[in-house]
């Protein structure tokens, strides 16, 4: 039985299953005009978590963490800056413990590094490090305007693909996730409806047509 390790929503562990499996990495897709960190805020809560900030200061993160209403952990946070972010977020990456979670928020900023070659060779140490340790990482990619050239490279390196789809429908937004990949395990073949307000939860409003 492959252990399962949970993301602390309750809705997706029991769509999973009870988890994702221990060692995977995960994409986590969504506009960045969206409530996709309330997912990586309640991550923080299951088991010790290092963050990886590309964009926003660590200070910020923390802040943001501090004043959300969802359940949350006490995350180590590292703002990765400096002309050699890939090798500075391997050097962290090397350090992972055993049975832990990694966030990388976002990807995006390596995945944009060149030569490709070496973003492969990230990936493939993330991935050689994460299964190595029993841990998981969350990669948050951006899914907005300038999608970086290797994408369809941090999609194939993933082992589960979370796409978080936002629109606003009349006077509502809405949110809905999709599984389409899951090594490992069963992926869901429903669209799941999500109310991201203050935490993650399955929004059960009817729709009407």
């Amino acid at each position: 039985m492959v252990n399962r390790l949970r993301t602390g929503i309750d809705v997706l562990d029991r769509k999973l299953d009870g988890g994702i499996p221990a060692g995977s990495i995960v994409v986590l897709s969504a506009q960045p005009a969206s409530q996709a960190e309330l997912f990586l805020y309640e991550l923080t809560a299951t088991r010790g978590t290092l963050w990886l900030s590309l964009d926003r200061t660590a200070e910020s993160v923390i802040a943001s963490i501090e004043q959300t209403p969802a359940n949350t952990g006490d995350p180590t946070v590292r703002h990765i800056s400096g002309e050699a972010p890939l090798d500075n977020a391997g050097k962290l990456v090397s350090a992972l413990p055993e049975t832990s979670n990694l966030i990388v928020d976002p990807l995006d900023v390596l995945e944009a590094q060149e030569p490709h070659s070496r973003f492969r060779a990230f990936m493939n140490d993330l991935q050689n490090h994460i299964v190595n340790t029993g841990s998981l990482a969350i990669v948050h990619c951006l899914d907005g305007r300038d999608v970086p050239p290797l994408r369809d490279t941090t999609e194939h390196f993933a082992d589960v693909v979370f796409q978080l789809d936002t629109t606003t429908n009349g006077d509502e937004v809405e949110n809905r996730l999709a599984i389409p990949k899951f090594r490992g395990g069963r992926a869901p073949t429903d669209i799941i409806k999500l109310n991201l307000v203050e935490e993650v939860s399955i929004d059960t409003s009817r729709d009407i047509a």
